[in-house]
């Protein structure tokens, strides 16, 4: 027999995993990129790094920005349900508390249970609860912008690293390939880690995330390579 006790499911704690792999997997191949790109185009070793340098700063400035506009979007949104909700409280108390206890039916209670639930906890706290089963809003989810701005910049420039120190002791000669194979067994390594977090087929996400990452590496060396002939 199963011992008692608090099951543990993957999607526990998923979505900060999810966002940081993003991050980090957008750095790598934004800053592997372009510093590819610029290398494809016949530039000298200290413009490489120049570029790399310029799109770990930028992007993880991007991320910070629209991650920060983002989240805030989103907070003001759940205020101002809040603020309709707590003024629907305040104008019709027993018509709030059907709709909760309707709530409760729906999700299977039987509507005498429901409605002794619904009574039960709008007297404890009516505006969580319809913020909670209504609204579906959370106190633990409650958006943070300035620290998903943080969280976002971070993860960004930590993946962006990788290319831009791996491409300043690479030799100018095969900067490329030595960018090309230091990111992609990164993308490697954080496609299965989030793979495995989540449960799923760790060879197929790793792979995944390598193959399109390559995809876009490749189509960025290319563009460079065709500009650096025609300028």
């Amino acid at each position: 027999m199963r011992p008692r006790g608090h099951e543990h499911h993957q999607l526990t704690g998923i979505g900060w995993l999810r966002a940081a792999v993003l991050g980090a997997n957008d750095g790598i191949v934004s800053t592997a990129s372009l510093m590819l790109g610029v290398a494809a185009a016949h530039a000298d070793h200290a413009n490489v790094l120049i570029s790399g340098f310029a799109a770990l700063v930028a992007g993880a400035m991007s991320m910070a920005s629209g991650e920060y506009v983002s989240v805030h979007s989103q907070a003001d949104t759940e205020a101002a349900a809040l603020a309709q909700e707590r003024a629907e409280l305040d104008g019709d108390y027993a018509g709030e508390s059907r709709e909760l206890t309707d709530i409760y039916v729906r999700r299977g209670l039987d509507a005498p249970l429901a409605r002794q639930v619904a009574e039960q906890l709008m007297a404890h706290d009516a505006l969580g609860s319809h913020a909670r089963d209504e609204l579906g809003l959370s106190a633990t989810n409650r958006p943070r912008p300035l620290q998903a701005a943080l969280a976002s910049a971070l993860s960004f420039a930590s993946g962006a690293l990788v290319p831009l120190l791996v491409g300043a002791f690479a030799p100018q000669h095969h900067i490329a390939a030595v960018i090309v194979g230091a990111s992609l067994l990164c993308l490697l390594i954080l496609g299965g880690l989030s793979a495995q977090a989540g449960g799923a087929n760790v060879p197929t996400g790793a792979l995944r995330v390598a193959f399109w990452s390559a995809l876009a590496m490749a189509v960025t060396a290319g563009a460079g390579a065709l500009f650096g002939s025609i300028a």
